[in-house]
């Protein structure tokens, strides 16, 4: 998976490279739990995930609690 992630304002605050990282889905968030199983192999999209689905009231890594989170995504491959 290729992902940059940005808040409502177009600030980023996280991305990978080109070549992605590789990750189970019980790893992350779970905006992208959800989300991720409608990308085909391949495919492209974008996520938008609300703060409940996200990291909910509490500030993370940077990230203030109560945000809503945009994620760009290529599903380079599944494992």
């Amino acid at each position: 998976m290729a992902y940059k992630g940005y808040f409502l304002n177009g600030s980023v605050f996280d991305q990978s490279d080109a070549e992605g990282i590789t990750f189970g889905l019980n790893q992350v968030i779970a905006g992208w739990t959800e989300g991720i199983t409608y990308f085909k192999e391949g495919g492209s999209g974008i996520l938008l995930v609300p703060a409940h689905l996200g990291y909910g009231s509490r500030d993370y890594n940077g990230i203030p609690g109560g945000s809503v989170l945009i994620f760009e995504v290529s599903l380079i491959s599944v494992n």
